[in-house]
């Protein structure tokens, strides 16, 4: 062990260099994959009975020989993060004090140290005692090292080399990288945008705190409201886009989740199908740690099949809109939308600020109308204070008189949330919204802006309104939300959608959900069709993650799914009840699907942002590492440079909220 060869290799192995395998979309898509497995950390002696693994050993590979100075080795080491976990310090003599460190290790003659490099981080832990034990990583490649000799021990680090390095005595190091199989550098990230002047002093988000660990001994259900939202994702992601303060309570972990597809099946039948999937944690290096998946998918509608759709367009033209971000953005998303619209649907246009507006009354959206609804929107200037309640009133006025049967009532607010002109309270307001839900008009709101955006009464008007909430930072989520996604944007499919989980205490011993804190339902109240809950548009998917400790009883259910749910003019739910069998856990994480694997990474992302206590071990690093095995598709993508917008953010001090 203190030779230079033998030091250098182990540190280069800790480093977790990623193997590339060039794959077409449609390799990609598909999962498990080989490249899945080569970069997945292997768990050692399951003690749970959820059926063997299927993991086969990487092949075996010489070293070459290396040829590094101390200097270089020392510097390598630091960037590992291996000197800070063997509590090696900088007195001059580091060199001796991280390879008696290192003997220490691989002698087994410590106690619990195995160690594993990922991206930028520690790999997991390391157990036993004396004669040594064994460590696993929950995300990176077969790293695997096996000693010979008293005291072996097996590690598993995150060092995606999918290589096995064999050790011969306790003290003899062999093993290499196989370089013609190292990914080239990925290309550099986009500059971050110069740092925004708006007062994020005067915006508004709310704190709903974290979803905490339950046992099922005390409580086995967990019953929520389901959520399509997107608007804290797009919040996000145009903050670090600008290099500014992420605040922690602006981030809610299920619109996240929801921004992307994970590519469910549509139902054959009704309204919506439920898939169920569970694996392996990355969060925590337990054995007994697991993700479990609840995935809705609402049916798609082929365009002769949508309801004629009648839309009010609630506009804030006041002072505070007065910006290409804002009032400019919800000009261009309008007429999108508008394009977007046939000749059975219909538009009408209501403005307020100082005072309110009616400034097209409902018009057919027929091609020869288009034009004129067009100019109407471009016409659109802004200037005083900001009247919304009276403005609210005003829309649903126009909104209420187009209401029939088969047909679709909507209010579309497009503002940055500002009220300071007469009845401007949350609570005043969302009381005002609520008595018109019952007259068949949905309101759904749509955010620009920085500066005194106000988060929580977007998305709260959204939520009393039956509808969704989007934030608009481009012209290309313009159309996103009102071009690929237009029908679920319009039309709703199942009203009142509520979630419960029944967990079987015989298989997990404890859960939580992870994110929809402010869709917390009572237990009692699931079969309450009283109680308001969510509604799931045309096409729409809905995610919820949860994680769960196994028990290890030999039970065949992990747990019952139920779904209830309302008909978009129906009065009474139906329910229906779908059950998670523990033979179809995933004993490994690469084993989930593809969808699975980046929905984790993206709960890890979010998580962290908001600096949630049960992020456990995970560093940007790791959740790159995770998220960079299926980002297809450029809203994939576009999360790994946010991910690492977000991590060179901390590391430059810049933003303190970002630990």
């Amino acid at each position: 062990m203190k030779s230079r060869q033998g030091t250098t290799l182990l540190i280069t192995a800790a480093l977790g260099l990623v193997v590339a395998c060039e794959a077409t979309p449609e390799q990609e898509a598909a999962a498990p994959t080989d490249k899945v497995a080569s970069v997945e950390q292997q768990k050692v002696d399951r003690s749970i009975p959820l059926g063997p693994a299927s993991i086969e050993p990487p092949e075996e590979h010489e070293a070459p020989d290396e040829d590094r100075s101390p200097e270089l080795e020392r510097e390598v080491a630091e960037k590992s993060g291996l000197l800070k976990a063997l509590g090696a310090k900088d007195t001059g003599n580091t060199a001796s004090a991280f390879d008696k460190k290192m003997n220490v290790a691989m002698s087994g003659e410590g106690d619990a140290l195995v160690i594993g490099g990922g991206i930028g981080s520690m790999g997991l832990r390391g157990s036993g005692s004396g004669g040594g034990g064994e460590g696993y990583g929950r995300i990176g490649g077969l790293g695997k090292v096996t000693t010979g000799g008293k005291g072996g021990s097996m590690g598993y680090g995150s060092a995606s080399l999918g290589k096995k390095a064999k050790l011969g005595a306790r003290r003899d190091v062999s093993g290499s990288v196989d370089r013609s199989r190292v990914a080239p550098r990925a290309p550099e990230p986009k500059p971050v945008i110069a740092p925004s002047t708006s007062n994020t002093d005067a915006e508004q988000y709310t704190d709903h705190g974290v979803n905490p660990m339950t046992s099922t001994a005390k409580d086995k259900f967990s019953t929520f409201s389901v959520d399509v939202d997107t608007g804290s994702y797009t919040v996000t992601r145009r903050k670090l886009n600008e290099g500014v303060n992420v605040p922690a309570s602006s981030v809610r972990v299920e619109e996240f989740v929801n921004y992307f597809g994970y590519d469910y099946p549509s139902p054959d039948a009704g309204a919506f199908g439920v898939h169920l999937e569970a694996a392996p944690s990355p969060f925590s290096p337990k054995k007994d740690a697991y993700l479990l998946r609840v995935g809705v998918q609402g049916k798609k509608l082929a365009p002769a099949d949508r309801k004629p759709v009648h839309l009010t367009f609630l506009v804030d033209v006041s002072g505070s809109m007065n910006r290409p971000d804002k009032l400019g953005l919800a000009k261009s998303s309008l007429k999108i939308l508008t394009d977007r619209l046939g000749a059975k649907d219909s538009v009408a246009l209501v403005t307020y600020a100082g005072s309110n507006r009616l400034v097209l009354a409902d018009t057919p959206a027929t091609e020869g109308n288009k034009a004129r609804i067009k100019k109407a929107i471009d016409d659109l200037r802004s200037g005083g204070g900001t009247a919304m309640s009276s403005g609210m009133e005003l829309a649903y006025k126009q909104a209420i008189a187009t209401t029939k049967p088969g047909h679709v009532s909507r209010v579309l607010v497009m503002s940055d949330g500002d009220a300071n002109i007469g009845p401007s309270s949350h609570s005043q307001i969302l009381n005002q919204i609520k008595a018109y839900v019952d007259e068949g008009v949905t309101l759904s709101t749509i955010g620009f802006g920085m500066g005194n955006y106000k988060d929580t009464l977007m998305e709260q008007l959204s939520n009393k309104g039956n509808g969704n909430y989007y934030y608009i930072d481009s012209v290309d989520e313009a159309r996103k939300v009102f071009g690929e996604q237009a029908d679920g944007t319009l039309e709703v499919i199942a009203k009142d959608v509520k979630i419960q989980v029944e967990f079987n205490p015989e298989a997990v011993s404890s859960y939580r959900l992870v994110g929809y804190e402010n869709r917390d339902i009572a237990d009692e109240d699931f079969r309450n069709d009283a109680v308001d809950a969510g509604e799931i548009g045309a096409g729409h998917s809905v995610t919820a993650f949860y994680e769960v400790t196994l028990a290890q009883g030999p039970s065949r259910v992990l747990a019952h799914v139920r779904v209830r749910a309302k008909s978009p003019e129906g009065q009474e739910a139906e329910e229906q009840i779908f059950s998670m069998a523990t033979a179809n856990v995933r004993e490994e994480l690469h084993q989930a699907s593809a969808g699975f694997q980046f929905g984790a990474a993206v709960v890890a992302f979010a998580e962290k942002l908001r600096k949630s206590p049960y992020t456990g071990q995970m560093t940007w690093g790791l959740i790159e590492e995770l998220a960079s095995i299926n980002a297809t598709g450029e809203q994939r993508k576009e999360l790994l440079e946010l991910i690492g917008t977000a991590s060179r953010l901390e590391s430059d001090g810049f933003d303190d909220t970002l630990h």
